[in-house]
């Protein structure tokens, strides 16, 4: 997809709570949550990275 990005796992629930995020896992880019609670598909990350 030619994106430069850095992918980092949180396990800190402070943080994951930070975000309002009550379910796992979770899809959060630029400090947006954009997926909640639903285990992505690469197609369904890749759709979501494009719209962007």
């Amino acid at each position: 997809m030619g994106i430069n990005a850095s992918v980092e796992e949180v396990t800190d629930i402070e943080k994951i709570i930070s975000y309002g995020i009550m379910r796992t896992p979770a899809l959060v880019v630029d400090e947006k949550v954009l997926s909640v609670g639903k285990v992505l598909t690469v197609e369904e990350i890749s759709s979501i990275l494009k719209s962007l």
